[in-house]
């Protein structure tokens, strides 16, 4: 080892370590400030004073909530995304016409601005009830016409703004994934007598496994941390994000940091879930 180059290598990095996680580490410490604690150093006490007082509530905003509607959103965008992008893997394997223009039309959003995203699709679904309404008058349905309010929603508006942020990555990966899987095995399943659906549970689907399982982790930590596609998208309910978002005006004690460490740790706890998936279905596919 040249200890001449590796130095000033390892200072870079430590400094970028730094730079990277050096926020979170500073929230993460701040919100176990004492009760006459505030938001900047020096620290002035330790306690859980601020966490008990963020589970007691801030505000009017219902903390508990939304967290709820957050993890219910994750995991239903976490859902779709493993489900849409293997079946676009298996489809992408294949080729069919048009696979090109489906592929970049696909992965576009990763590119397109996030706010630009969010309010096309906050536009669109205004059209919806545009159309929605008049149908309604139309046809002259009173009651229906008063009671309804809008098709834009957690699940619906919501749902579609996450999917545009997750599926690009979902894809890529079962596209990497598929792209340097060895045909040689489903082969071997049919020589066997194997069906297909037989040769993709029992074959197909262990072996990709794990990069499934990574692809649920991208599809639910996505959607947990997203703001910009949900500013515009997501309703009258709020997500987690959202309403953090919203407090950072409004809450001047360390409670927020309780917030954002208690966010922070929900992500790492689904990374490390994902790592032990990952590494049970690796240990499995070595024992058979």
């Amino acid at each position: 080892m040249n200890k001449r180059g590796f130095w000033p290598l390892a200072l870079v990095f430590g400094l970028y370590v730094l730079f990277l996680y050096g926020p979170v580490i500073t929230i993460f410490v701040l919100s176990f400030q004492g009760p006459e604690g505030g938001l900047t150093f020096p620290m002035r006490g330790l306690s859980l004073h601020w966490y008990e007082e963020l589970f007691k509530g801030l505000g009017v905003v219902d903390i508990g909530a939304a967290v709820q509607r957050s993890l219910a959103l994750g995991a239903v965008v976490m859902a779709l995304t493993v489900l849409i992008s293997l079946m676009a893997g298996l489809a992408f394997r294949k080729g069919f016409k048009g696979s090109g223009v489906l592929f970049y039309s696909s992965v576009a959003s990763l590119i397109m601005p996030s706010i630009i995203i969010s309010l096309g699709i906050g536009l669109q679904f205004r059209l919806f009830d545009t159309l929605v309404k008049g149908l309604l008058e139309q046809w002259e349905w009173t009651d229906a016409l008063e009671a309804y309010t809008t098709l834009m929603g957690l699940y619906t508006s919501g749902l579609g703004a996450h999917l545009t942020w997750t599926l690009p990555f979902g894809m890529l990966i079962m596209f990497a994934v598929f792209n340097r899987f060895n045909p040689a095995y489903e082969e071997a399943a049919r020589d066997l007598g194997a069906t297909p659906w037989q040769t993709l549970r029992h074959v197909v689907l262990p072996l990709i496994g794990p990069s499934l399982v990574g692809v649920g982790m991208f599809g639910f930590t996505l959607s947990w941390d997203e703001i910009a596609r949900s500013s515009q998208a997501i309703g009258d309910l709020n997500t987690l994000p959202l309403e953090l978002q919203g407090l950072t005006t409004t809450v001047t004690t360390p409670s927020i940091y309780a917030l954002g460490t208690l966010t922070t740790v929900t992500s790492l706890l689904v990374i490390f879930v994902a790592l032990a998936g990952v590494a049970l279905m690796r240990r499995r596919t070595r024992a058979t």
